[in-house]
């Protein structure tokens, strides 16, 4: 998480990623917003002399006495240890530090250590290698608890700035006899061994994560206390049970659970009490659920799987009649008609779903067949264009009725042979001319955009003309032109 503050003049962040110092605090984790910075101090020996500084973002807190003025929210400082010295960064200084040892209990007289200077680069160089070689250390510290047979999860391991002391935090159901642990540990890792139990809310909170509302888990930006959450808050909120939907990732019952269980007590306070079993003319009726939203009460009858939803005054009616020892209407009689309500949103229509791959199809391959047939020829070609020809009407003008002439009478008549072929009989090799059909071979091997197509020999061209012979002469006969 960023501020406003993490902008340097350079165009580099100054205080995000320890690279600098970062004004607000907002780069920590479980921050507290120190609003008071920028709010001039008139006399700095005024000032409240204690300070709260964090470690390792945010992890680990504490609170120092700052014996300088000038050291302020956002400086990396290095403080006292039990052994030797860490770097830390203030976090929350001022008046707002007492209000903050109030709320967590801490008495003045209990501070004993304190800030001793500024940290300088080389320190926080050194401390940005401790930190990158804290993951592998974690893994060889699990190794090593699991080879000495202990009921234990190292979660997390902290070096101390110096790189004297190192504090392990792991997580166990019972106590742990790890004495021989802190031997092994020592001699290999060389510092000082803290062991620090902590719970499975805790752990979650030091590593982190996104929690199913999308959101930074609560443990890990600001919730710090951790209440009890037991199975009654469910209940109180109608919800099912579902350990799946209920745990978080600490694998207990989530800590969001608390956040509206007091609105739903306040709701629950409206509904009539000791109204779990109603009496009927058709026996018990018993209470199944309470909708808080819809002032509902639902009540089934036992061996039965109906509910019967009953408003909070009905049932106070019939509570008033039970009191009178008089048994109330069968609950088929008096409960409430759930109807949905008569204006409802129009539905969203998606005009793009509603066309189909397949028409799409159907519909380019009928415009490639009509584009195939106004090119002409070959075997897209309408069939059926020469009779749709002949249907035509014949025409008056004379000048067209000579050429529809000459056109059927050289139709008639097929293709020419050629000269060479008539008369060289050499030229053939001794081959004869094929008769009658036999020019259909050559018809097909013309070109296509020769409109004058010949016509099929079966059908008589000139409707008219019914004594016109159309068999076809002999190739080596003379041409007669009208």
């Amino acid at each position: 998480m960023g501020c406003g503050s993490c902008g340097g003049s350079c165009g580099t962040p100054s205080g995000c990623g320890d690279s600098g110092a970062c004004a607000s605090g907002a780069c920590n984790k479980m921050n507290s917003y120190d609003w008071l910075t920028d709010v001039p101090v008139g006399d700095l020996s005024s000032r409240y002399p204690y300070v709260e500084v964090a470690f390792k973002n945010g992890q680990r807190k504490d609170f120092y006495l700052n014996p300088s003025a000038e050291l302020g929210t956002g400086d990396f400082v290095c403080v006292e240890s039990s052994i030797g010295m860490d770097i830390g960064t203030i976090v929350l200084s001022g008046d707002l530090v007492r209000y903050q040892m109030k709320k967590k209990n801490v008495q003045e007289r209990t501070i004993e250590r304190k800030v001793t200077r500024l940290a300088s680069q080389e320190e926080l160089q050194k401390l940005k290698e401790l930190r990158a070689k804290e993951e592998d250390s974690m893994i060889k510290a699990r190794v090593i608890a699991r080879n000495l047979k202990l009921e234990m999860k190292i979660s997390d391991v902290e070096f101390q700035a110096d790189a004297r002391k190192a504090i392990f935090y792991y997580i166990a159901d019972g106590r742990v006899d790890f004495r021989e642990l802190i031997k092994v540990y020592a001699r290999e890792f060389n510092v000082k061994v803290e062991m620090k139990q902590i719970g499975s809310r805790q752990e979650a909170g030091l590593v982190g994560g996104i929690g199913m509302c999308g959101r930074e888990l609560c443990c890990s930006t600001w919730l710090s206390t951790f209440k009890n959450v037991n199975i009654t808050v469910v209940r109180y909120q109608n919800l099912s049970i579902n350990q799946a939907k209920l745990s978080g990732q600490c694998g207990r019952l989530k800590c969001c659970l608390n956040f509206e269980l007091d609105t739903y007590l306040d709701a629950l306070k409206v509904f009539p009490k000791n109204a779990d079993k109603l009496h009927t003319e058709r026996g018990d009726a018993y209470l199944q659920k309470t909708d808080i939203f819809k002032f509902l009460m639902w009540y089934s009858y036992p061996g039965s799987t109906k509910l019967y939803p009953l408003n909070i005054e009905r049932v106070r009616e019939i509570l008033e009649l039970n009191k009178q020892n008089k048994p109330a209407a069968d609950l088929d009689k008096v409960k409430v008609i759930l109807q949905a309500p008569a204006d409802q949103e129009p539905e969203h229509v998606d005009l793009a779903a509603q066309t189909s791959i397949s028409s799409l199809r159907k519909t380019a391959e009928r415009n490639k067949k009509k584009n195939k047939d106004h090119r002409g020829g070959g075997e897209g070609r309408n069939p059926n264009a020469n009779q749709n020809r002949e249907q035509r009407p014949a025409s008056n003008n004379p000048q067209a009725r000579e050429h529809r002439d000459k056109r059927n009478n050289r139709d008639n008549k097929g293709p020419q042979a050629p000269k060479s072929n008539v008369e060289g009989g050499a030229a053939n090799n001794g081959e004869q001319r094929p008769q009658g059909n036999a020019p259909q071979q050559n018809r097909d091997r013309r070109p296509q955009h020769n409109r004058n197509r010949p016509q099929r020999r079966d059908r008589n061209p000139n409707p008219n003309n019914t004594n016109q012979d159309n068999s076809k002469p002999s190739p080596s006969a003379p041409e007669n032109n009208p």
